[in-house]
């Protein structure tokens, strides 16, 4: 046992390591990236051979977790919220299926969106699967509940959602840690159609799922991770989730709460001691870090009983991250949020870096549409969705992954002419090529430019499996290799650029433009990795 100082991220991480983790599966998405790259920099999994390769979506992530499951060793997938949705496929039928050998499926919310497209709640993903879900108040906590969760998923046969939020994920603190458990031998499943959901296996299945669905509710009841805490006070019970519950206590530094209090980290809901809480108080205040789900089912249709406060009837803000604030000015203490920011304050946009290739590459391709009304180029999620900003204001739509192509050519179908996507060399491969694919079966006049900086740059530089595969992967996809270009996005190179692009806009096909040049920020981390390297050791 030893005491580490650990972001939430890397308490789960060190959690699967010490539980006997033999494999995880991620694609980096920001606040989950750094819970498979902890394990990718462990020499303990080195040397214990533990899968940690980044994989190239989230549903092929949740695919082979699944499948290392089905062999009887212990898996763990990671991804932040909008990457279950990729996944969805796979992780609602895994419900069905079951587990062999432990499965934790990991999923990191971002209330306030800091860096994404929504701030949708996991939790709705795991109860409409009908699977536990655990959910961290401490660094501490995430580090066990791994542990729990492992052993939680072989006892019953089933995946479990962990979900935290970015605050949990990005912040650090103390984890005391446990005796590290061997990994499980290779063992097929006793029941040899378990994970054959043909009708009539799935039919079985779900059956059983339901009754088993009883019995984790039960396990809420009796957790370590679910507590009800005296309060002499009842004309309030607090029932706070996951992280709420550190937002609580900021507001007593004694740390005693005059009110009854409801601690929840396990679901299902623990029925009984919320029935508990509603009838020892007149009024009843939920706290959670995210959508209003426990206020939602405690409310019910009637809105009879204790009166429930929280996001849905405006005690707390329908939207955005929970704080120590705004619990405390929904108890009625003190406001301590302080002035609010002045005018002459001027806020500093997110810009691509000085020497980034897109910004030839917009550069180039703003000159060439320079003749054409906005509202023609679709791009993606990554580093070049800044192209949306002053001053190249180059980009028209970032919906999801993959989205960029798919788009153009619904768009290119609607009679939107000439049709343009835009897309990172790493998104292509995690989403874009099925869209590609349709567009070359109808043969839709669109041009795909796929961003090539040979890495995943906006979630930290992670390998891209793009990498010297893209021409390859046009050609076999069946787009036309005469239309297949390759530029280099340099100022110097910027009319021939130009050019290039001009000449496959006015192509009736699929065309397909690579501008390739590595990430400038790589490129400074190569030089200084190879510049370390190279020093004389000291003595």
């Amino acid at each position: 046992m030893q005491k580490l100082l650990l972001l939430g991220d890397e308490a789960i991480a060190q959690g699967a390591l010490d539980a006997g983790l033999s494999g995880i599966y991620a694609y980096p998405g920001t606040p989950s990236t750094e819970i498979t790259e902890y394990i990718q920099n462990s020499k303990y999994a080195s040397d214990n051979n533990i899968h940690c390769t980044w994989s190239v979506n989230e549903k092929t992530a949740m695919e082979s977790a699944l499948g290392m499951s089905y062999a009887g060793k212990r898996a763990m997938v990671c991804m932040k919220h909008v990457g279950l949705n990729v996944a969805a496929d796979p992780f609602i039928n895994s419900a069905i299926t079951g587990a062999n050998g432990g499965l934790i499926v990991v999923a990191a919310d971002d209330p306030s969106m800091h860096s994404s497209q929504n701030e949708q709640d996991s939790r709705f993903f795991g109860k409409f699967a009908l699977v536990p879900i655990l959910e961290p108040v401490s660094q501490q906590e995430a580090y066990d509940m791994v542990r729990y969760g492992f052993d939680f998923s072989e006892r019953y046969g089933v995946p479990v959602l962990l979900r935290i939020t970015t605050r949990m994920a990005h912040s650090r603190s103390g984890v005391v840690t446990k005796d590290v458990r061997d990994q499980n031998k290779v063992h097929l499943p006793s029941d040899q159609t378990q994970f054959i959901l043909l009708p009539v296996n799935a039919k079985r299945r779900y059956r059983k799922l339901l009754k088993d669905h009883f019995l984790f509710a039960d396990e809420s009841e009796v957790s370590p991770f679910n507590k009800y805490i005296e309060g002499k006070d009842r004309s309030l019970g607090i029932i706070v989730c996951g992280i709420a519950y550190n937002y609580l206590m900021e507001n007593f530094p004694d740390r005693v709460v005059p009110f009854p209090v409801l601690k929840i980290g396990q679901y299902p809901m623990p029925r009984k001691m919320v029935e508990r809480l509603a009838d020892e108080c007149r009024e009843i205040l939920v706290a959670e870090d995210g959508y209003p789900l426990i206020e939602e089912l405690i409310k019910g249709y009637l809105g009879r009983g204790p009166k429930i406060k929280g996001r849905l009837d405006g005690t707390l803000p329908r939207d955005g991250e929970l704080n120590p604030n705004l619990l405390a000015v929904a108890l009625g203490l003190k406001d301590t949020n302080g002035f609010a920011v002045p005018d002459l304050m001027v806020g500093r946009p997110p810009s691509l870096c000085s020497g980034c290739p897109h910004i030839d590459t917009y550069n180039a391709l703003n000159e060439a549409l320079a003749a054409i009304p906005r509202g023609h180029i679709f791009s993606d999620i990554g580093c070049y969705t800044l192209g949306a900003l002053r001053p190249y204001e180059a980009i028209n739509s970032c919906v999801d992954m993959g989205a960029s192509v798919t788009m153009a050519k619904g768009a290119a179908d609607a009679g939107i002419l000439p049709s343009v996507a835009v897309i990172g060399d790493s998104t292509f491969t995690h989403s874009g090529m099925t869209g590609l694919l349709d567009a070359v079966v109808e043969k839709t006049p669109i041009t795909v430019i796929i961003l090539d900086n040979a890495t995943t740059a906006m979630t930290g530089g992670q390998d891209s499996a793009a990498t010297g595969r893209l021409e390859a992967i046009c050609k076999g996809i069946g787009v036309e290799e005469e239309h297949i270009r390759v530029l280099k996005p340099l100022k110097k190179n910027h009319e021939e650029n130009v050019r290039i692009i001009n000449e496959e806009l006015t192509f009736q096909g699929v065309s397909v433009i690579i501008p390739r040049r590595e990430c400038i920020v790589s490129i400074d981390k190569r030089m200084r990795e190879k510049f370390k390297k190279n020093q004389p050791a000291t003595a």
